[in-house]
Formats: C-alpha cells, structure tokens, sequence
C-alpha cells in the first residue's frame, strides 16, 4: 500500500546573514537526506528550514515574558513534530550562537525524546570543529535526542573542496550525515556517504560561486 503521510525533515539554522553559509549547509545536508529517503522508500518528503534569525525579537520576548509569539510557537511545533531533525549553528566563541541556544531553550526536555538530530556547525577555522562534540552533542543530549554518528563542520576552506585519498570533502561528509538521518528514519542500516551520487559532489562549482558573495556566519 503506497504511504502517503510525508516524512517531514527540519532544518533549524541560526545564521545571521543573508545570504548565510549557515543555512547553506542546513539546505544541504536536508537536500541528501532528502535524496536518500526518496531513493529508499516510497512517501514524500517535506523539508522546512528555518531561519532563526528571522525569530530572534520572537525569541527575546518569549524569553522574558514566557508568552511564544505565533510564529515562534509554529517554529516550535514544527521542530517537535518533525521526524528528522537537522541544527546547523555558527561558532561564536568556541561555542554555538546565543540565538541558537536560546531557540533549543523553549523547546521542553522531553520534546525531542528519541527524535534523529544532525547537529552541524560553520567557523571560519577548522580548530572550532569540536564544538560539535563538545557543546552540541551534550546539548541534544540533555534534550533527549537520538544525535546520530556523523556530525558535520564546514570551515571557510571547505566549501568548494572535494577532499583528497586521505580526507573526505564536505559533500562527502554531507551525504554520510544525510545518509544516517535517512536510515534512522527508515530503520535501515546507516551507510556511509562516501560512495558517488549524483548532486553534491557536481554542486562544488556553485558553491564557489556562493561564496563570492557569501559571508561566513
């Protein structure tokens, strides 16, 4: 019987910019979880990013009032809701971001009970990387959330690069990352990301010429 009830993917992502290598990588690492889903079974895909900058006065003034703004309060719903869940922040002294924190703060402790979380970060350095390991797994963590093996970092020098015989590339590591979410989401078994799909890997090229305009954050 063909299922109908789309899986529905979020993808939270705290970027102050615009455009943002932040969401850049959140809209990457849904679109290979995407793929794979798509490649893997046979209901629709649903994926909502969302921009928390576009929340932060709503966050604020939860914060301080205890009352959530409507679009905070959906914002809210949809990260409780979603099967899968993705969280992108940017490093901001040697943690993730106050907004990024603050948004996850509102979110009950039991809310994210079992869910499936990439956790994800951008710097504008590679020595920023274990942020991941150090404050974002813990955070998920503490929420209850089931964060999956690979976490991905994006440094400046990242993006563009496809790795070499001794290092993955970021689009590789996207798609191992995408790849977990989707079977965690399916039941199957975790693969790793390594071998070629189509898409990522042909996408270098526009990223370099996102970043020509595009400031890390």
């Amino acid at each position: 019987m063909f299922a109908t009830e789309p899986v529905r993917l979020v993808a939270v992502s705290a970027g102050l910019s615009s455009p943002s290598s932040t969401r850049l990588l959140a809209e990457r690492l849904a679109g290979a979880a995407r793929d794979r889903l798509l490649a893997e079974q046979d209901r629709p895909v649903e994926i909502r990013v969302i921009d928390l900058r576009d929340l932060a006065v709503d966050i604020a003034n939860h914060l301080v009032t205890g009352f959530p703004p409507a679009a905070l309060d959906a914002a809210i719903k949809e990260v409780v809701e979603a099967d899968g869940l993705i969280a992108v922040s940017p490093v901001f002294t040697a943690s993730y971001s106050g907004l990024f924190k603050s948004f996850f703060d509102l979110v009950d402790n039991t809310a994210l009970t079992g869910k499936p979380v990439v956790v994800a970060a951008t710097g504008g350095t590679a020595r920023h990387s274990l942020v991941l390991e150090h404050a974002m797994r813990p955070l998920f963590a503490y929420l209850r959330a089931t964060v999956l093996p690979t976490s991905v970092y994006a440094a400046s020098e990242d993006w563009g690069s496809g790795g070499d015989e001794y290092t993955d590339g970021l689009p590789s590591r996207i798609r191992r990352a995408g790849g977990e979410l989707a079977a965690a989401l399916t039941g199957g078994r975790a693969v790793s990301g390594a071998s070629r799909t189509s898409g990522l890997d042909d996408e270098v090229v526009p990223f370099e010429q996102q970043l020509a305009d595009l400031r890390l954050d």
